[in-house]
């Protein structure tokens, strides 16, 4: 015999409902889904921070001293007048 047996699981969840009420079950339910949404988005951010950081370590310095071959306006004008 299942310990979760959907005829089991019915009874527990209309004890649940008849403690808690629909309304502080509404609640819990979107609390607990902004939760989790948070806590996704924060692994996302964190994993987008690595992948820019590792990039970033990895990145050449070229020879104007800018990582990754990004050449400010500045250095772009003072190397043209040398030209």
């Amino acid at each position: 015999m299942d310990i979760f047996a959907p005829r089991h699981l019915l009874i527990i969840l209309a004890i649940v409902l008849l403690v808690f009420g629909t309304k502080k079950l509404r609640t819990i339910g979107s609390d607990l889904g902004s939760a989790v949404k948070g806590f996704k988005d924060s692994m996302k951010g964190g994993e987008a921070e690595a992948h820019a950081e590792s990039a970033s370590a990895s990145a050449p310095v070229n020879q104007i001293g800018t990582q990754g071959g990004e050449v400010h306006k500045e250095q772009k004008t003072a190397e043209q007048s040398k030209v």
